[in-house]
C-alpha cells in the first residue's frame, strides 16, 4: 500500500505543484477567502468528492464515505488564509494582491489536504470509515477553527491530524512531538487610572506611567519568582500608551499584551493571578486598575496513540534519518487546539527548508518553501490516514 501511495503522489505531484502555485499567487486573508475556497471545491469536486462551502463563513468541507466496514470517522484538517505582509521573493509566481501574502505556508497545507484527498479517493475500498477534509479559514486571527467548530465540521469526528510547515526542518524531513506543540496564547489588557498633576509636584498626584512601569516589571519578577519554572510563561506587553504632555504626571495608561503557556492547569489559574499583582501593586501606590483578560486558544497537546501511529507511518515512507523528534514545544499558537477539544488529535511539522540557502523564518516577507517538500507532507498524510485505519 505504501508503494501505492507513493505512486499515486508522484502521478500527482506536478499537478499539487500547480495548484500549490496558484494558491501562492492569490493569496487572500482571513475571513476572506472567497476565491480560494471555490477553488479548492472546485479541485475536491474533479477528484469525486463533493465540497460543502461556506462552512465556518469561508471554509470547505468534503467527505470520503469510505467501505463502510468501520462507523469511525477521521478528519484532516488544513488552513488556507494569507498574511497582510508584501511579499518580497521575487518567485514567477509570487503574489498578485499587493500586501498580502502566504508567509506561513498555508498554501502548502491546502495542497497537501487536497492532495491526501486524491489518494485516499483513489484507493477507495481499502478505506474502510469515513474520512473528512476539512479546509479551515481564518487561522492566523485565531477564531476559524471555532467558527467550523459551530458549523459542525467536528460532529462524530472520532480523531483528526494536522501538519504545519518548519522552515528550520530540512525538506523530506518529518518533525514529530508528542505532547504539547504550541502554546495556549491570550490577550490582555490593563488600565492604570491615576491622578494627573504637574511635573514639579509629583507627590500631588498618582502617577500612572510610573506605577505603570512597575506593574510591566512586576509581573516578569513574578512569574520567575512564584511560577513553576518547568511550566514556563511567557508575557509580552506590546504597546503602551499614556500622558498629554512632557511636564504633567499622567493620570492614565492603557497596555496590551499576550500571555502564552504551555500547560493546561497553568492556563487556567492566568486571569486571576495576573489580577491579583496588578491589583495589588496599583493599590499599594493609590491608582485604580482595569484588567481585561481575553483567552484565545489552548495549547496543542498531541494525543500519544495517534502520534504513535502518525511516527511509525512517517518512518515506514521515508526512513528513520528523516524522522525528527522534537524535543521541546513551540510557544507559538496554533487553533488546531480548538479541534482537539472535541476529539483526540495529532499534527506534525513539515520541513520546508531549502538546501544550501537562507531559510527566512514564519511571517517573513522573504519566506519560500522547497516544492519537494508537498510529496512529503501528502505520502506521510495520505499513509497516516491509511494505517489509522489499519493500526487502531
Amino acid at each position: 500500500m505504501l508503494d501505492r501511495i507513493h505512486s499515486i503522489a508522484t502521478e500527482l505531484a506536478p499537478r499539487l505543484i500547480e495548484i500549490r502555485r496558484h494558491l501562492h499567487a492569490h493569496p487572500e486573508l482571513s475571513g476572506k477567502e472567497y476565491q480560494t475556497s471555490t477553488y479548492i471545491a472546485g479541485v475536491l469536486s474533479a477528484a469525486g468528492l463533493h465540497a460543502e462551502e461556506a462552512v465556518g463563513k469561508t471554509g470547505v468541507v468534503a467527505e470520503l464515505p469510505g467501505a463502510g466496514t468501520d462507523d469511525r470517522l477521521l478528519a484532516i484538517r488544513t488552513d488556507m488564509d494569507a498574511l497582510p505582509i508584501s511579499e518580497n521573493t521575487r518567485l514567477p509566481f509570487s503574489s498578485k494582491h499587493q500586501g498580502v501574502m502566504h508567509a506561513c505556508g498555508h498554501d502548502v497545507h491546502t495542497t497537501v489536504g487536497l492532495g491526501t484527498a486524491m489518494i485516499l479517493a483513489q484507493l477507495g475500498v481499502e478505506i474502510p470509515g469515513k474520512t473528512r477534509f476539512i479546509f479551515q479559514p481564518a487561522e492566523e486571527i485565531a477564531q476559524g477553527a471555532a467558527w467550523m467548530v459551530a458549523d459542525g465540521a467536528m460532529k462524530e469526528v472520532d480523531s483528526i491530524f494536522s501538519l504545519h510547515v518548519f522552515p528550520s526542518i530540512p525538506a523530506g524531513s518529518i518533525g514529530i512531538r508528542y505532547g504539547a506543540l504550541t502554546a495556549a496564547a491570550d490577550d490582555l489588557e490593563i488600565t492604570i487610572i491615576g491622578e494627573a498633576g504637574h511635573g514639579a509636584r509629583p507627590h500631588e498626584a498618582i502617577d500612572a506611567i510610573w506605577i505603570a512601569a512597575q506593574v510591566v516589571t512586576g509581573l516578569q519578577q513574578a512569574i520567575s519568582r512564584t511560577q513553576n519554572p518547568l511550566r514556563p510563561i511567557v508575557l509580552t506587553i506590546g504597546t503602551i500608551s499614556g500622558g498629554r504632555a512632557h511636564n504633567i504626571i499622567a493620570d492614565r495608561v492603557e497596555m496590551s499584551g499576550t500571555v502564552r503557556s504551555l500547560h493546561p492547569e497553568t492556563h487556567q489559574l492566568l486571569p486571576a493571578w495576573i489580577e491579583q499583582i496588578v491589583t495589588d501593586i496599583c493599590r499599594t501606590y493609590g491608582a485604580k486598575c482595569q484588567v481585561n483578560y481575553r483567552r484565545g486558544v489552548p495549547s496543542v497537546q498531541n494525543d500519544i496513540a495517534l502520534t504513535q501511529i502518525l511516527e511509525s507511518s512517517a518512518r515506514a515512507a521515508w526512513g528513520n534519518d528523516k524522522i525528527q523528534i522534537l524535543p521541546e514545544p513551540s510557544l507559538g499558537a496554533e487553533d488546531f487546539s480548538v479541534y482537539l477539544q472535541h476529539a483526540p488529535g495529532a499534527m506534525f511539522r513539515l520541513g520546508v527548508g531549502v538546501a544550501d540557502a537562507k531559510n527566512y523564518p514564519l511571517h517573513h516577507p522573504q519566506f519560500m518553501v522547497d516544492e519537494s517538500a508537498i510529496i512529503t507532507g501528502v505520502v506521510t498524510m495520505a499513509y497516516t490516514a491509511y494505517q489509522y485505519w489499519h493500526q487502531s
